[in-house]
């Protein structure tokens, strides 16, 4: 995909248009690594927090209380 560099202001950038991040699952407001190559090349990695099975847990047991009678019915 070639883009490009515009002015934004008194700094320069490149626009993502909705596709773009569709297709890398990222919106605005999303933390990103960006790190410049030997030779130029530059890699944008999203910053995704990982969630941990305490987490999880929680979900799921809140979902198992909130669905309790729901879920008695349907056994």
């Amino acid at each position: 995909m070639v883009m490009t560099i515009t002015k934004i202001g008194d700094s320069q950038g490149i626009i993502f248009d909705t596709t773009l991040l569709d297709m890398a699952h990222l919106r605005a407001g999303d933390q990103v690594n960006i790190v410049v190559h030997e030779g130029g090349t530059i890699t944008i990695t999203p910053i995704r927090p990982r969630v941990t099975r305490d987490e999880v847990s929680k979900v799921i047991d809140g979902v198992l209380d909130d669905y309790a009678t729901t879920l008695q019915k349907l056994a």
